[in-house]
Formats: structure tokens, C-alpha cells, sequence
């Protein structure tokens, strides 16, 4: 059986950047300008902020308005702005991504302006097209802009107010034409007051801000689910999700979103063997974390080691729950952190206990 379940893994590519271009650095023309992703409607699912954003990102992705898409690792944030590059005007050209984290200082110069013939020792003999000139006509992604060094948020302040480019050891600027979209899950306002980000930059890049939400607080993760099984199921179709676990993968919290829903619903497919995947087949951090319920207050404890009856620990329960609630004059993303349990679970054992919200009654 173990034997079965490493040969199962391995052939899966088990951490991919789902839907990411393949964009090669090295020549002008050995990129593919077409990036085939989700839809803009695929990714909103029927969440309330998701389906915002879409109408949002809309309305003002064939303007002359740069996006800034915040959010928390694993939301998806390139995906999201992939679906934007393909619902626009400019989905017949490139979307070409840079993750400003990811490249060594020394090198990310050149990778986004590009450089002449015999730039610096070492450079490529025939030049190189940086990120800015091969997005041309098509749309730039800068994630993690919050890590981009200051003296090139000068340079790309300038390419953004100019429309030009200055590739290294060359003399004449370049005109370019493109949509910059930039994502990060730092926050960019308090890098502008510690100085760590130009504020006239902050100001150029964030035309339009839309917040991803982490997978915790989304409406339809019972959707997201469905989805992320059917395309991980590959062509077993008949794999499902057994009821106990598909309860646990709505109680997790998921501190890695999407990304992480996605590894834990491959792992789940790779390692079931009877076509229903129950608690066994998830990861064990899963299974320990869903185990958890919502903490009794002191009083409704017994102070003897036996157990309490049925119905004085579901009324225990209905008035942790209530009591929490009102402290966080019923916000139910503040009541479901202070109670270690997630948006849903809250929900569902509100609407277990019978408590109804004001605004609702």
C-alpha cells in the first residue's frame, strides 16, 4: 500500500504555481503571450467580496488604472490577476510575472529593465528583454512589491509616469505600453510611513485596491471544495468526500488558503483507495485541528471529572457562543477568531443553537 501511495504522489506535480505563466528570461521571443487560466466568474464562486471583486476589477481593467490586489499568501493573488489580464482588452498579448521576493537584489534590475549587449560582465552576449519590455501591449505583475529595493521604485516610478523604458548600457529609452497589476500581503501604507516605500509610487501603483479574503471567512468554501476535488480527481471521477471529512475541511482554518486546500485535496486523492475520502486520508494536521470545539466558560464545567449531560453542554455551548458574540457586537469574523473555529463552523452551530442575529430578526 505505501508502495501504491508514493507511486500516486509522484505522479502529480505536487507544487506547482497553479495556472502560472512560463515565461523564459532569456530570449525576446521565446515567451508564449497567451496564459490560459480560471475566469474572473470561476475564481468569485458565489462569495459575496469575491463577487465585488469581479464586478470591481470589471469595471476598471480596461482603463488606465494600475491595480493593487492585497491579500494573504496562498489567495491566489496571481491567479486573480491572470483572470483580469484574460477578461481584458489586452488578452490576446503577454502577462508576464515577476515576484519581487524571489530574485536576488543584484539581479532584479535586469530582470525587469532588461540590458544591452555587453551590459556588465557576464550578461547574456546577445542582451536580454527585461520583464517591462516583454509585458509590451499586454499586462506586468509585480508580486510581493512590497520587497522591491528603493532605488528601483525609482526606475519604475519613472517608467510608469514616462511610458518608457531604459534597458541597462543603453543610451535611448524605449516606449512600452502596458497594465500594471501588483500584489502583496505587506502593508504598503506603513512601508510609505517608515520609509521603505515611495509614497509617490504607492500612490501610482494603487489606482484601485481589491482585497482577496482568505479562505476562512469565504461563504463558498463548500464550493471551493467541489472544485478543487474535480480537478484534483483527474480522471477519478468517482472519488468523493465523505461526509466526517468534509465537515473537518469546513471546520479548518486554513492558514494557507487555496494553496493549501488544493495540496491537502491531491494528498487526500493520492492516498484513498475505496473512492470516498474519509478523516484517515487527510493530512493529520486536519484531522487534530477539527477535533477542537468551542471552549465552555468556567462556570458551565464540572468540578468533578464527570462527564456533563447532552443538554447542559449544548446550553454551555449556546452561551459561549452568545456571550462572544455580543462582546464582538456580532462580527462574526471576530467572534469566530475568539472562539477558535472558523466562519462556518460559527454559522452552523448558530443556526444549530437557534441564535439569530439582530439584524435578522
Amino acid at each position: 500500500m505505501r508502495k501504491n501511495v508514493i507511486r500516486k504522489l509522484c505522479s502529480k506535480d505536487f507544487y506547482p504555481e497553479e495556472f502560472s505563466s512560463q515565461i523564459s528570461t532569456n530570449s525576446a521571443k521565446s515567451f508564449d503571450p497567451i496564459v490560459v487560466g480560471p475566469s474572473l466568474e470561476y475564481l468569485a464562486g458565489s462569495d459575496k467580496q469575491m463577487l465585488h471583486n469581479m464586478n470591481c476589477a470589471r469595471k476598471v481593467m480596461n482603463k488606465d488604472i494600475s491595480l493593487l490586489i492585497i491579500g494573504e499568501t496562498g489567495t491566489g493573488k496571481e491567479v486573480f490577476a491572470q483572470a483580469v489580464h484574460q477578461s481584458s482588452d489586452r488578452s490576446s498579448r503577454p502577462f508576464v510575472a515577476l515576484n519581487c521576493a524571489s530574485i536576488p537584489e543584484s539581479l532584479i534590475e535586469s530582470e525587469l529593465f532588461g540590458y544591452r549587449q555587453g551590459a556588465f560582465t557576464g550578461a547574456n552576449n546577445k542582451g536580454m528583454r527585461g520583464k517591462i519590455l516583454q509585458s509590451d501591449g499586454g499586462t506586468l505583475f509585480l508580486d510581493e512589491i512590497g520587497d522591491m529595493p528603493l532605488h528601483l521604485q525609482t526606475r519604475l516610478l519613472r517608467v510608469l509616469a514616462e511610458k518608457e523604458v531604459l534597458p541597462l548600457g543603453s543610451e535611448r529609452p524605449i516606449r512600452v505600453n502596458l497594465h500594471v497589476i501588483c500584489a502583496t500581503l505587506r502593508n504598503l501604507e506603513e512601508l510609505v510611513r517608515n520609509r521603505q516605500f515611495r509614497e509617490d509610487l504607492y500612490y501610482r501603483l494603487n489606482g484601485f485596491t481589491i482585497t482577496l479574503p482568505p479562505l476562512r471567512e469565504r461563504q463558498d468554501k463548500a464550493l471551493l471544495i467541489k472544485k478543487v476535488l474535480a480537478k484534483e480527481a483527474g480522471n477519478e471521477q468517482s472519488v468523493r468526500i465523505g461526509a466526517d471529512a468534509h465537515e473537518r475541511l469546513l471546520d479548518y482554518s486554513w492558514p494557507g488558503n487555496i494553496r493549501q486546500l488544493r495540496n491537502v485535496i491531491r494528498y487526500a486523492c493520492a492516498v484513498n483507495e475505496t473512492g470516498i475520502i474519509g478523516p484517515d486520508d487527510l493530512p493529520q494536521e486536519i484531522v487534530k485541528s477539527t477535533t477542537l470545539s468551542i471552549p465552555l466558560p468556567k462556570e458551565a464545567t464540572s468540578g468533578t471529572g464527570e462527564k456533563m449531560p447532552s443538554d447542559s453542554i449544548k446550553h454551555a455551548e449556546h452561551n459561549a457562543m452568545l456571550n462572544v458574540l455580543k462582546k464582538q457586537k456580532w462580527n462574526i469574523s471576530n467572534a469566530a477568531k475568539d472562539l477558535c473555529i472558523s466562519r462556518s463552523t460559527l454559522y452552523r452551530k448558530m443556526k444549530q443553537c437557534n441564535i439569530i442575529p439582530p439584524n435578522e430578526q
